[in-house]
């Protein structure tokens, strides 16, 4: 049998921390291939990884659950067939991040069914990514996110900071009803990413149904913007956003540029929450053109309309794209 690279699978649902924990991970000095796969039709997470010299591939435009899972399966014998003809490995393992709004079950269907695949690849671990303040009402309202946490070997508990005590309860009291064994972690980021190799994962895994992917109702906005904005007018449409939608509206990201610093500026928002911006570095191919991905599950031509009023003519370029 050929050497099987060993694979951990990342999922977790909007803002959960997926891309921090990947993040985190690369800094560990392992040589390691990537899969990102973004909902939005315009990727942004491939911008937030620090460490940009990896075999990086982004599938984007839908979740590996439906609409891209079939490109799946030929990107990873891609990789492995470059893995062997190269005469020294390009990478020692290969990290998946999928979607926040994707099941993991085609993934792993893809992984472990797949009979060229299951004997190149050997599927270390599935962890997800939990935030304690939303994580009960995502778990109520979405069955991805219920799918992400059964079929979890281990649960890392992100935000701890930000939730209150009776949320942390209420998540302790919840996660035994789904996935009654699996391990959960509430260290921070560093002692779990030193510890997940230590993590056992089972020797036998169950298979996925073999049923079609039910349809869901989750739908993006990709927007450019022309010209930068100061941060105050940013911020404030954003909040008027997250206002206006505080059900529906479920994730906004992008990278942006402000006049008044020379890099770019990552913005993430989540469970109606907008987080403070943070700082990237400057890379050589921007267009200096900011990007912002809106996730929504409802009313999304309502949304789109109030997009296109808070940001006015002659700042919204006409690559405002909705997803369905």
């Amino acid at each position: 049998m050929p050497q099987a690279i060993p694979v951990i699978l990342i999922t977790g649902f909007l803002g959960s921390g997926k891309t921090t924990l990947l993040n985190r991970l690369l800094a560990d000095g392992v040589k390691t291939a990537v899969v990102i796969n973004e909902f939005g039709e315009m990727p942004i997470d491939q911008d937030l990884l620090a460490n940009q010299n990896l075999p990086l591939t982004v599938l984007s435009g839908g979740c590996l659950c439906c609409k891209v899972k079939g490109t799946l399966a030929p990107t990873l014998k891609n990789l492995r067939m470059a893995w062997e003809q190269a005469a020294s490995k390009p990478f020692e393992r290969l990290i998946i991040e999928a979607s926040g709004v994707a099941s993991p079950e085609p993934i792993l269907d893809t992984l472990l069914r797949e009979r060229w695949l299951s004997g190149r690849y050997r599927l270390q671990s599935v962890v997800t990514t939990l935030a304690i303040p939303s994580a009960i009402e995502q778990l109520d309202r979405f069955a991805e996110a219920r799918a992400q946490v059964a079929w979890a070997d281990s649960l890392l508990l992100t935000h701890a900071d930000l939730a209150t005590d009776q949320q942390q309860i209420a998540l302790d009291r919840r996660l035994p009803l789904i996935a009654p064994a699996t391990p959960r972690h509430r260290t921070g980021l560093d002692t779990y990413a030193d510890s997940l190799s230590a993590i056992t994962s089972p020797t036998i895994r169950r298979l996925p149904a073999d049923n079609p992917v039910p349809a869901h109702g989750f739908r993006s906005i990709s927007l450019h913007l022309d010209r930068p904005l100061p941060w105050p007018q940013l911020e404030a449409i954003l909040q008027a956003l997250l206002a206006r939608h505080p059900v529906d509206l479920l994730r906004v990201k992008g990278v942006v540029y402000t006049p008044d610093t020379a890099e770019p500026i990552s913005i993430q928002a989540a469970a109606n929450r907008l987080y403070p911006p943070y700082a990237l570095p400057s890379r050589a191919a921007e267009d200096k053109r900011g990007r912002l991905v809106f996730i929504a599950n409802g009313d999304i031509e309502r949304l789109a309309d109030d997009i296109k009023q808070v940001f006015g003519f002659g700042i919204v370029s006409n690559a405002l794209r909705l997803h369905r």
